[in-house]
């Protein structure tokens, strides 16, 4: 059943699909462990319609999964989506953000307070060739074309190195979400840990375990993932940014 011509176009300017759609081909997310901690992963070949939303029709932010799927349904099927950055408590990006090309929110550059602020942290990028994971002032230096765009921190693993200020013996542990790359921007694969880890061994899971050479953090303690293929729909207070696929 189709929408109403009105209502499908508004939904048009947040929905729109791109000049390639997700195909069924099989199971995007899957369970996984790593050194004793379980993962939910969902991963997303380049081509696939993996896009960012913030700001509903109705001008307010989606906030929750359940608003992107009325919002995407029945036209679209959302297959899966996850936070997607930090945000301020009006749900504002802290950093960049850029929704089908269109930046709203500016990138940030200097050292601040806060896993944010945390140097290097990095830029996710959907851009029209390949996904990307770029560490932020060089974003800024060379700005490449991203039709998507989130900037969180810290940056997990950068060519193949981990953050210089991760301890493997960090006390830090939380549940914890964020998004790697393969070498060639052909794969991106978001994680969420099902238990409490700290830095070191998130951004070792994507590298070692995944062998992911770039990899960024979303966020912590507040991370979760819509994945009705694992039987997860997780909830919680209003969230910023979210990533997420769109299939037929």
């Amino acid at each position: 059943m189709r929408l109403p011509r009105a209502l499908a176009a508004v939904l048009g300017l947040v929905l729109a699909a791109p000049a390639v759609h997700a195909q069924s081909t099989g199971t995007t997310c899957r369970a996984d462990t790593f050194e004793g901690t379980a993962y939910a992963l969902c991963e997303v070949p380049f081509g696939a319609d993996l896009r960012l939303w913030l700001t509903a029709p109705d001008g307010k932010p989606f906030g929750t999964f359940e608003r992107l799927r009325a919002a995407s349904e029945p036209d679209r099927r959302l297959v899966f989506a996850m936070n997607a950055g930090m945000y301020h408590a009006d749900r504002r990006p802290v950093g960049l953000y850029v929704e089908e090309g269109r930046e709203t929110a500016p990138l940030v550059t200097q050292e601040g307070f806060g896993n944010f602020g945390l140097l290097p942290n990095a830029v996710f990028c959907i851009g029209p060739e390949r996904f990307a994971v770029i560490e932020s002032r060089a974003f800024a230096a060379n700005r490449p074309e991203c039709r998507f765009a989130t900037q969180s921190g810290p940056a997990l693993v950068l060519g193949g190195a981990l953050h210089p200020r991760f301890l493997p013996e960090g006390t830090s542990a939380y549940i914890r979400n964020g998004v790697g790359v393969s070498a060639d921007g052909t794969r991106a694969v978001f994680a969420l840990s099902r238990g409490p880890v700290n830095f070191d061994t998130f951004a070792r899971m994507f590298r070692d375990r995944l062998g992911l050479p770039d990899a960024l953090y979303f966020d912590g303690n507040i991370s979760r993932i819509y994945a009705p293929e694992l039987g997860l729909n997780q909830g919680g207070r209003p969230m910023g940014p979210i990533v997420g696929l769109l299939a037929d």
